[in-house]
C-alpha cells in the first residue's frame, strides 16, 4: 500500500504537492512538521506537512521527499486553520502565509556544491585561466560554494565559469541543506571533582604557589560561586581575576578546571526580582469591571480610554488573572518603537515571564522565541509585539490585548499576506476560545461601529489618572500670522513664545511634523524643474544630512548638484519641510539646548528606537522633533509642550479615511502633553483654523467625529457600512496596463452587477518601482456572502492569466483596503 503527502510550499501557488512516504514516514509524521521536498529540476526546499492519505496525484509522478526536518510539529494544528482563513478571507495562497509567517530561518533551501569530478581525468591544458584557478582549489577543498568561486575568479558572477567546467567535466554539482539558525553557547567552569573538597582545595592551593596568577584565577571561582550561587562564566571570572584566556586554558589543561558549554537566549531582559502590584482607581475598576462582563457574554471588548488615563493598568490586572491560570498572553503593539517603554513596565509586573518579538529581532533571536512560545516556557507567558507575533505558535492562549487598535500599522501592506493584524487576532481569538481587549484614546470607526451594533462590549475610561486636566488645545491661524509677518521660518512667533516659556521651566518639548527629510521638493526658479526620481512618479526628497535626493519609495538616491541639472541655473529652492528642516531652524532659535530627531532616518538601526526614547526619558534632549512614531502611546513625564507644525498636510489628503486618521493622530500627539500633575499646552499651526476635524480635536470631542463620519461613510458606501476589496494592477509597459485593467473591471462588472465597480483608475502615484498601477475598487452590496465574491474574482484571475499577452500584469488584492 502507498503512502503519500500533501505538503504547503512557500511560493505563491494555490494548489497543494504531493510526495510519496513510506509507512514508517506516514506514521511519524503529523501536520506542522517540516519536511525537506525536491521541487522543480535540482532545487530542495522546506515545505509544510499538511495532511497523510493513500491517494496518487494524477496529473504526475509524485516524487519522495528528501527528508524530515522536525521531531515534533513546529505548527500547531490551530495555526493552519488560523493560517488558512488568512489565505482565503485576504485572496491569498497558503504557501504565501506560511513564507510571512514563519521566521526565515525555519524556511531552509539548498544551497549548489561544486565538488571534484573524481571519475574523468582532466587536461590542464585544455583549461583556462579562470577555469584552471577553480580546478587547482578544488585539489585543496572537498567542495566549493558559487560565493567561493566569485572571489577566487574575481567576478560578481561564476556562473559562466561554472558552466563551462561543467561541459569539461571537470565539476559535478550537489545540492545540500544548510540550517541557519545556529544556537548561542556560552563557556563555563567549574572546579574538576576531584578538587571540590576542603583538603584537596589547600593542596591545590600549595601546589599552584610558584604560579600566582592561576592561584588567583581558583581563589576568584571560589568567591565567584560563594556570591552568585550559579554557574561561572569563563567572561564573568577573567573580569572577576583579571586574568587572560590563556591562564584559564593552562588550567583546564591540568584538569584542575571542567569547562562545559549552556545552551543561552540571544535575547535576555535584566529583571527586577522584586514585583510591583497593580492597584487601580475607580474608573480603571470600572472599566474593568465593564471588560470581565464582556467577556463573560463571550465578546471582544473595546476600552475607550483618553491619553494618559492609564489603560495599561487595566491590561496588566487582566493579564495577571490569565497568567495565575498558567496560560499565555499576546500584546499586540503598532510600533516598535513603542516596546521599549512596554517592556520596562511589564516587567516591573510579571519579571521575567515577558518576551519580546518583532521585525528588528535577528533570525537567530526571532527563532528562540518561537521555540520558547511552542514548548510554553515560563519565559514566554507573555508575549509583546507587532503584526507578526500573530504568527507564533500559541497553544494555551488565554488573552489577547491589542494597544492603540485604530493604527493603521496593523495592516501589512507588502508582500502577501495583506492581513490586517487587529482583525486576524480575532479570528485566533475565537480559535482559541480566549478574551481579546482592544484598547484605544480614538477608537477606529469599524471597533466603535461594531460596540454600536452589539458586536464589541464597551469600557470606557474618561478621566486622566490622577485626575489630571486634558492638554489646552489651541490653534495658530498660519494664514494671519504670515499676513502680520509673525512667522519665524517654519514657526509662529506664538509657537516660539510657548516654546521659550517651557523650556524656562524645566519642561521637555515635542514638535510633531508628518514628514521626513529637509524638503520635499527641490525646484529651480529659473526653468521649474524638480528632480524626478527615475522608477517612481514622485520628486524625490532633498536629506541634507547626507546632502542627498532620496526616492521614499524605491529608495533610489543621488548627490544634489549645485546648479540645475535641465538649464545649468545656481537659483535652486527648497520647498515644503520635513522633520530635518524643522530641526536645523530650531537650533538656530536655540542654540543653547539639545534638540533631537526620532524619524525613519535616525531610527534604523536595531536600537535607534530605544537610543532615542531613553535619551529623552532621562532629558539629554530638551525638544525631540518626529514623525508619527512620537504619536504613538508613549509616555514621557516631563513633557508640557507639544506642538505641531502643519495639520492640513494631514487633512487635505486624498482618502477616505483621511479625516478619521487627522483625528486620531492629532489626539494622539496632544495626548504626550502633561502626564503628569500639571496640565500640558498643545499648539496646532493651521492655514483652516475653523475646520471642523480641528474643532473636534480642541473639544476633544471624539462622539461628534464618529457621528459625522459614520454619516459620510454610510452615504457614499465605504466601510463599516460597505466592505471594499482593491485590486491593483501592475506592469512596467503603460498601454498593455490600460488594455488589461479595461478588461479586468468589465469582467468584475458582468460578474457583479448590482455591486459598485470604480475604475480602473491611475492612483495618486502611478508609478512606483518602474510599474505603473491602476486601481479597481469592488464596493460589496450589503447582504452579499464575501466568500462568494471572492470566488468568483479568483475565476476572472483564470481566464485574465490565460490570456498569454497579459501574463506579464501582475494582480494584487487589498482586501478591507485601508
Amino acid at each position: 500500500m502507498q503512502y503519500f503527502l500533501d505538503v504547503v510550499l512557500p511560493i505563491p501557488l494555490e494548489r497543494f504537492f504531493t510526495y510519496r512516504i513510506s509507512k514508517e514516514e506516514a506514521d511519524f509524521l503529523k501536520p506542522g512538521m517540516r519536511v525537506a521536498v525536491p521541487f522543480g529540476k535540482s532545487k530542495i526546499y522546506t515545505a509544510l506537512s499538511y495532511r497523510v492519505h493513500q491517494n496518487p496525484p494524477e496529473a504526475y509522478e509524485a516524487k519522495e521527499i528528501h527528508q524530515i526536518l522536525d521531531e515534533v510539529p513546529l505548527v500547531n494544528e490551530i495555526q493552519l486553520k488560523h493560517w488558512q482563513w488568512i489565505a482565503d478571507y485576504y485572496m491569498c495562497t497558503l504557501g504565501e502565509v506560511l513564507r510571512g509567517a514563519l521566521p526565515s530561518a525555519f524556511l531552509l533551501e539548498s544551497e549548489t556544491l561544486i565538488l571534484p569530478n573524481r571519475s574523468s581525468e582532466i587536461d590542464e591544458n585544455d583549461l583556462k585561466d579562470d577555469e584552471f584557478l577553480v580546478y587547482e582549489a578544488l585539489q585543496h577543498h572537498e567542495s566549493l560554494k558559487i560565493d567561493d568561486i566569485s572571489g577566487i575568479i574575481d567576478r560578481k558572477s561564476a556562473l559562466p565559469v561554472i558552466t563551462r567546467l561543467l561541459r569539461k567535466g571537470v565539476i559535478v554539482l550537489k545540492e545540500e541543506l544548510y540550517e541557519q539558525y545556529k544556537p548561542k553557547l556560552v563557556r563555563y567552569v567549574k572546579i574538576a571533582s576531584q578538587y571540590q573538597k576542603d583538603e584537596t582545595l589547600e593542596l591545590l592551593l600549595n601546589q599552584l604557589s610558584r604560579a600566582p596568577k592561576q592561584s588567583q584565577v581558583v581563589m576568584a571561582l571560589f568567591q565567584l560561586q560563594a556570591t552568585i550561587k550559579k554557574p561561572i562564566k569563563v567572561k564573568d571570572l577573567m573580569a572577576k581575576s583579571g586574568a587572560t584566556s590563556s591562564v584559564i586554558k593552562a588550567l583546564i589543561d591540568k584538569n584542575i578546571f571542567e569547562e562545559y558549554y549552556l545552551q543561552q537566549d540571544r535575547v535576555v531582559f535584566e529583571t527586577d526580582a522584586s514585583k510591583k502590584e497593580v492597584e487601580l482607581n475607580r474608573v480603571q475598576t470600572e472599566a474593568y469591571q465593564n471588560i470581565l462582563e464582556g467577556f463573560a457574554a463571550r465578546k471582544p471588548v473595546l476600552l475607550h480610554g483618553v491619553t494618559a488615563s492609564g489603560k495599561t493598568e487595566v491590561y496588566v490586572k487582566l493579564i495577571e488573572t490569565i497568567i495565575k491560570k498558567g496560560k499565555q498572553v499576546l500584546y499586540l503593539l503598532p510600533e516598535i518603537a513603542l516596546t521599549p517603554q512596554l517592556i520596562v513596565r511589564l516587567q516591573g509586573f510579571f519579571g521575567d515571564k515577558v518576551v519580546v518579538f518583532h521585525s528588528k529581532y535577528s533570525l537567530n533571536e526571532r527563532v528562540e522565541v518561537w521555540n520558547n512560545v511552542l514548548l510554553q516556557k515560563q519565559k514566554a507567558q507573555i508575549v509583546i509585539g507587532a503584526r507578526s507575533a500573530l504568527f507564533l505558535p500559541f497553544s494555551k492562549l488565554g488573552l489577547i490585548v491589542i494597544d492603540e487598535e485604530h493604527e493603521s500599522s496593523f495592516k501589512q501592506f507588502d508582500p502577501a499576506p495583506r492581513y490586517h493584524a487587529r482583525d486576524a487576532a480575532m479570528v485566533l481569538a475565537k480559535l482559541h476560545g480566549c478574551d481579546t481587549v482592544l484598547g484605544s484614546a480614538t477608537p477606529s470607526i469599524e471597533s466603535m461601529h461594531n460596540v454600536k451594533t452589539d458586536k464589541y462590549g464597551y469600557a470606557e475610561i474618561n478621566e486622566r489618572y490622577g485626575k489630571v486636566l486634558m492638554p489646552e488645545i489651541e490653534l495658530v491661524d498660519l494664514k494671519e500670522a504670515t499676513k502680520k509677518k509673525l512667522m519665524k521660518g517654519h514657526f509662529s512667533e506664538r509657537l516660539l513664545n510657548e516654546i521659550n516659556s517651557a523650556l524656562q521651566l524645566g519642561e521637555q518639548i515635542i514638535l510633531f511634523q508628518n514628514r521626513r527629510g529637509f524638503a520635499p521638493i527641490v525646484e529651480c526658479t529659473t526653468c521649474g524643474h524638480s528632480p524626478q526620481c527615475p522608477n517612481c512618479d514622485v520628486s524625490l526628497t532633498f536629506h541634507q544630512y547626507q546632502n542627498q535626493l532620496r526616492c521614499h519609495y524605491c529608495g533610489y538616491h543621488m548627490v544634489l548638484d549645485e546648479s540645475c541639472v535641465a538649464c545649468g541655473s545656481f537659483t535652486l529652492d527648497k520647498k515644503g519641510f520635513g522633520t530635518e528642516q524643522v530641526q536645523q531652524e530650531l537650533k538656530e532659535h536655540l542654540p543653547d539646548f539639545e534638540i533631537g530627531r526620532m524619524d525613519l532616518d535616525t531610527t534604523r538601526g536595531k536600537h535607534g528606537y530605544e537610543k532615542i526614547i531613553t535619551a529623552f526619558e532621562q532629558q539629554e534632549f530638551d525638544v525631540l522633533v518626529g514623525t508619527q512614531m512620537v504619536t504613538k502611546g508613549l509616555d514621557f513625564r516631563n513633557v508640557g509642550l507639544v506642538g505641531i507644525m502643519n495639520a492640513d498636510t494631514l487633512l487635505n489628503f486624498p482618502d477616505y479615511r483621511a479625516h478619521e486618521r487627522s483625528f486620531q493622530l492629532l489626539t494622539q500627539v496632544a495626548g504626550r502633553a502633561g502626564r503628569t500633575k500639571k496640565r500640558g499646552k498643545v499648539l496646532i499651526q493651521t492655514y483652516n483654523p475653523y475646520h471642523r476635524i480641528l474643532q473636534q480635536v480642541t473639544d476633544n470631542d471624539y462622539a461628534a467625529m464618529f457621528n459625522d463620519q459614520s454619516y459620510e461613510r454610510e452615504h457614499f458606501a465605504y466601510p463599516p457600512s460597505t466592505k471594499i476589496i482593491k485590486v491593483t494592477l501592475k506592469d512596467k509597459d503603460f498601454n498593455k496596463l490600460n488594455e488589461s485593467s479595461l478588461w479586468f473591471s468589465d469582467a468584475l462588472r458582468n460578474l457583479l452587477p448590482n455591486h459598485r465597480i470604480l475604475g480602473p483608475e491611475f492612483p495618486p502615484i502611478s508609478r512606483i518601482r518602474r510599474y505603473y498601477l491602476k486601481n479597481i475598487l469592488i464596493k460589496m452590496a450589503e447582504g452579499q456572502s464575501p466568500s462568494k465574491i471572492k470566488n468568483g474574482i479568483k475565476r476572472i484571475e483564470k481566464s485574465f492569466n490565460a490570456i498569454s499577452q497579459y501574463k506579464s500584469v501582475r494582480l494584487v488584492y487589498n482586501v478591507d483596503h485601508i
